[in-house]
This record gives C-alpha cells, structure tokens and sequence, in this order.
C-alpha cells in the first residue's frame, strides 16, 4: 500500500465530469457538504461500533472533527457566494459501495476502513482537479483541503492493516469503485460517475 492517495484508484475521473462540475457550483458545494457531513458521521459510526479499538477511536474523533471543520468552510463559502440550502439526494456512490461491504466480522471492518480509504482518495482526485479548472476562491479552497483528504485515505489504509489478504481486497473494491466514479451517470454530484 501507498501513501499516494491517487494510487489507490484505478480510473480517474473524466474531464466532462469537471467541465460540469465547473457549470454547476451551486450543486457540487451543496453535496460537497452533504459529504462532509457524512464522513464525519462515518468516523464516528466506525467509533460506535469498534469502542474496543482505542487507536481506531483517538484517530476517528480527530478526523470527525476535521470533517466538521471542513462542512463549516463548505458552508461559508456558500454563503459568500449565496447559495441557499437545498436537499439533494444522494449519489449512488457510497451505496454502491456499501453493497460490497462483508457481512460478519473481522471483514466487515476491515471493508468499512477500506472503503473509507477509497472515497478519500477520489476526493482527494477530484479536489486537486477542481484547483485546475475552477476560479478563485474556489481553486483556493479546494487546494486547500486536498491534502487532509491524502491524510484521511491513508489513516483509513493504516486502520485497516497491510496484511495480504487486506491488499488483495483493496483491489477488489478499488474496482468496484472505479465504476462507480467512471461510469456514465444521469446524476451529477460531488462522486457521481461520468455524465450521461
């Protein structure tokens, strides 16, 4: 395993999925703090359910609070650009990957880290990519936050262990999710895949 974050995708986002993300800002900030959001819940669900796993629990409540952090900057910048809230519905993303999730333990911890690891990663991809398309202060912001999203992917990674058989089952996710950000996709959101 690697601490390049980009390693860990084995596609990478197409450019239209930029050039409409460049077209609509209103609807990525909107979901960027729905996803916010939902890491932070994710970091303190993985809490709740592994309490024996003090490392597991330091390192999540530091990385819930991050996620937190970052939703209020989210926020900010939609104020400073008035954007009102709005409810979206949630990408097929992160479902998507949840189906692939193992059912009993210890594999279905180790299937949370990793998928964790996954979605910071692309998000790391895409915030980097936005830093090349999008004006300022949005280039700013999202090159502002890349590099927490490169730390969270290899927490998630060092969580999750470096065993063989935990490689083996990256890879298989990674494909999983490589489809999902690449496939063609009526939706656009934050992790949507390619626009239909």
């Amino acid at each position: 395993m690697t601490n390049d974050p980009a390693a860990l995708l084995l596609a990478r986002t197409d450019s239209a999925w930029f050039d409409l993300a460049v077209a609509r800002t209103d609807e990525l900030l909107l979901d960027h703090a729905n996803c916010e959001k939902k890491a932070a819940s994710t970091a303190l669900a993985l809490m709740f359910a592994y309490p024996e796993d003090f490392e597991l629990a330091g390192r999540l409540s530091r990385l819930a609070r991050e996620e937190l952090r970052h939703f209020e900057l989210v926020q900010r910048q939609m104020s400073q650009q008035g954007i009102p809230f709005r409810r979206l519905s949630p990408s097929r993303y992160a479902e998507g990957l949840r189906r692939c999730l193992a059912r009993s333990e210890p594999c279905r911890r180790r299937d949370l880290l990793l998928c964790g690891a996954l979605i910071e990663a692309r998000s790391h991809e895409r915030f980097l990519g936005l830093t090349a398309c999008l004006p300022e202060p949005l280039a700013g912001f999202y090159a502002s936050l890349a590099e927490s999203e490169a730390r969270h992917a290899d927490l998630y990674l060092r969580l999750a262990g470096r065993d063989a058989s935990t490689q083996v089952r990256l890879a298989e996710l990674a494909a999983v999710e490589a489809g999902l950000a690449t496939a063609p996709d009526p939706q656009f959101r934050f992790h949507s895949g390619t626009p239909a």
